[in-house]
């Protein structure tokens, strides 16, 4: 099934990249922020994005022509006629819960995905008057550059939606893995616990986070190691990824002290300018 507009609910850094995603494969786009400030700035990101790519080579399409497939609204209204709607907004489960009720109630007819890293889809579809139609799209940051989409399953999940979603993901140019709902998925539970062993050697004083991360990119063939990874996710992410396996796996993904630390003093990654590295 062809997509034609697609909705995305978050105009951040992850919402703006899933928008450059779809629109520079041919897709008109709806990004839905919150106010008239964040809609500007999600604009931005977006523009930035797709002219970053034109630079780069990677545009099938004159930069105007692409750009203006995007609208940018603070109206969750403006996504009534979209086939698809992914939902990009921070990982706490009332925000994503109110958002996805948001977008069953103004895109009724909408296939909806949930760019959740972590948390479970069928809590999140219990939320809705159709579970069956949501979906978990986990997309990774940055979106332009990953080549990988995490398709998460529930239990009212139907076998024709996931194919319709691998579809989807195909036609983008990034390659789906499938996995059932359970905590962490297998992307972020097996990053989770590299990155806090990585740390806890840090705070034993094992090696540096230079050292340990080119034991993995250099040992291992790792494209970037598990505490540059950490800044670039978000210290906070992380940490917030960390407790909900903690709470719900196993008291092994316990974030170690100097994570909590870090997110105390607001070294939050690259986002923040200092993380386990100088940005």
């Amino acid at each position: 099934m062809t997509v034609e507009r697609v909705g995305v609910y978050g105009g951040g850094r992850m919402g703006a990249g899933i928008a450059h995603a779809f629109v520079v494969t041919g897709h008109d786009v709806t990004v839905v922020e919150s106010t008239p400030e964040t809609v500007s700035a999600a604009h931005e990101r977006v523009e930035a994005s797709v002219r970053k790519a034109a630079e780069l080579g990677k545009l099938d399409h004159p930069v105007e022509k692409v750009l203006s497939r995007v609208r940018v609204t603070a109206n969750p209204a403006d996504l009534g006629d979209a086939t698809l709607v992914v939902e990009a907004v921070p990982e706490i489960v009332d925000l994503k819960a109110g958002v996805l009720t948001s977008i069953e109630e103004n895109a009724p007819s909408a296939v909806i995905g949930s760019n959740t890293s972590s948390l479970s889809i069928d809590s999140l579809a219990s939320a809705l008057a159709r579970p069956e139609n949501l979906i978990g799209l986990h997309f990774f940051n940055p979106v332009p550059a990953s080549d990988l989409v995490e398709i998460v399953v529930g239990a009212a999940t139907t076998s024709d939606l996931v194919e319709r979603a691998r579809a989807w993901v195909e036609r983008l140019g990034k390659t789906a893995i499938t996995v059932t709902d359970s905590p962490g998925f297998a992307s972020s539970r097996l990053g989770v616990a590299i990155a806090m062993e990585a740390m806890r050697m840090v705070e034993e004083g094992v090696a540096s986070a230079e050292d340990i991360d080119t034991a993995m990119t250099l040992g291992y063939k790792h494209p970037v190691g598990p505490l540059r990874t950490t800044d670039l996710v978000g210290l906070d992410v992380r940490l917030a990824i960390a407790e909900h396996l903690a709470r719900e796996v196993s008291d092994r993904f316990t974030p170690p002290q100097v994570l909590r630390d870090k997110v105390a003093a607001g070294d939050l990654g690259r986002k923040s300018g200092r993380g386990f590295y100088d940005w």
